[in-house]
């Protein structure tokens, strides 16, 4: 694993794209149309949601600039704050960042792309189970095979999503539009706080992948510089595909159409063009859910492979010359096990609730980091205006959701609670931070 091994910029954004860009995208507003009651309010989520992305895309570059590191959260976390930090950072990637993150966008794979096969040809989760075993396989073996494929899918899912967007701006009549015509005729419900708030945590999960690129900044060329402008870069660029998307989502179909159901971007494409573009739009989404897949399977082993290192982590699981197959193959096995334990919605929820609390540790650690080694603060980008307002606004959502939704919230409180007990009785002994 040597620094400058040849993850240019091009492919440091593809790999926060592919992270980005995948499950939530296609799933998440249904369900928060069904809780808002307003397409507008599910649009302000979305650009809510981006700017605190675009917040913590500032802050994670920050870190990353200042320790150059594969691992994310494990090990910026672990040297900043203390290795339990680092260790329960670590915990929540193994089973949240990636395993379930992973087994959500297979599962909505499947979900999307079964409907254009016959009922009944394939058992329920085995088309999501081989869509994580390709992912492993491409990411297992050579890094450049896995590269080359992950840039290409991510390139050609783009291009199919630009076209997507831009065959609705010239052909559609936005004035027929079934919900816009119903947000027309029917008055703004109050606004929902605690329901806002769920949602966000939902809109952060889709956002979630912005930080991609600090897992693989190791393997980088110049990370000091490409991590961070990686990061910002594709964070830009999704928030405005997100925000055209979920336009269309939602204002396209009639409410009670899509409210509450996983599928609202095939119904969008139905109501605009018939089962045609519905079709077309399925095999997109499939193809960007597939990308989200690899993408994901690429980054976590890293994190897992830094943990080995430290000791925290069977030996076997480091780095192996180009890629840490072992790791990429526990991971696969662990999404797996996921994808057949668990539904959509509630995955959804649990994971937004508790890679926000990671996500906003790891940021706050970056005011450890500046005031331990006496840095000039005006020297850091956006500091301290974007951690602040990435921690504060991550947490206070955090809280109004688990008031809402508390089964999940106390789901994620429990993976907390677990890491710390594993790392007392277990993990304490063997760690031993290595750079």
């Amino acid at each position: 694993m040597n620094n400058g091994a040849g993850l240019g910029l091009v492919t440091l954004i593809a790999l926060v794209v592919g992270n980005m860009l995948g499950a939530g995208v296609f799933t998440t507003s249904g369900f928060a149309l069904a809780d808002l009651g307003s397409p507008v309010y599910v649009l302000i989520a979305w650009l809510v949601g981006g700017l605190l992305a675009l917040c913590g895309a500032i802050s994670y570059g920050a870190l990353s600039r200042l320790m150059p590191v594969s691992g994310g959260e494990y090990y910026y976390l672990s040297r900043a704050v203390h290795p339990l930090a680092g260790f329960v950072a670590g915990w929540v990637s193994l089973w949240a960042g990636f395993t379930g993150a992973i087994a959500f966008a297979a599962i909505t794979f499947e979900a999307y792309l079964l409907p254009a096969t016959p009922e009944g040809l394939l058992p329920d989760n085995v088309v999501a189970t081989l869509a994580i075993l390709l992912a492993a396989l491409a990411h297992g073996v050579r890094l450049r095979n896995g590269v080359l494929l992950q840039n290409l899918a991510v390139g050609l899912k783009l291009l199919f999503i630009v076209g997507f967007i831009l065959f609705v701006v010239l052909n559609a009549d936005v004035t027929g539009w079934d919900g816009v015509a119903a947000w027309r005729d029917e008055p703004l419900p109050a606004f929902p706080v605690t329901a806002f708030a769920l949602t966000l945590m939902w809109v952060s999960f889709s956002y979630s992948g912005f930080n991609a690129s600090i897992y693989v900044a190791s393997e980088a060329d110049d990370p000091r510089r490409n991590v961070s402008r990686a990061m910002i870069l594709a964070t830009l660029l999704i928030m405005l595909v997100y925000l055209v998307l979920n336009a269309i989502f939602v204002f396209a179909p009639a409410p009670g159409v899509i409210a509450g159901r996983e599928d609202v971007a095939a119904l969008a494409a139905d109501a605009l063009a018939g089962e045609g573009l519905a079709s077309a739009m399925r095999v997109i989404i499939a193809m960007a859910l597939l990308t989200s897949v690899s993408a994901m399977m690429m980054a976590g082993p890293r994190v897992y492979a830094q943990m080995a290192a430290d000791g925290l982590m069977p030996a076997v699981l480091r780095f192996r010359e180009e890629v840490p197959s072992a790791a990429v193959a526990l991971q696969g096995a662990l999404a797996i096990v996921v994808v057949w334990m668990t539904g959509l919605r509630e995955l959804l929820s649990y994971l937004g609730f508790t890679l926000g609390l990671s996500a906003a540790a790891s940021v706050a650690s970056l005011f450890i980091v500046v005031r331990r080694r006496g840095l000039d603060a005006a020297r850091i980008r956006g500091y301290p205006w974007a951690p602040v307002i990435f921690v504060t606004m991550t947490l206070v959502f955090a809280a109004l959701a688990a008031t809402h939704n508390p089964r999940e919230m106390v789901a994620a409180v429990v993976t907390l609670l677990l890491a710390v007990l594993v790392y007392y009785l277990f993990g304490r002994q063997h760690q031993r931070l290595v750079d």
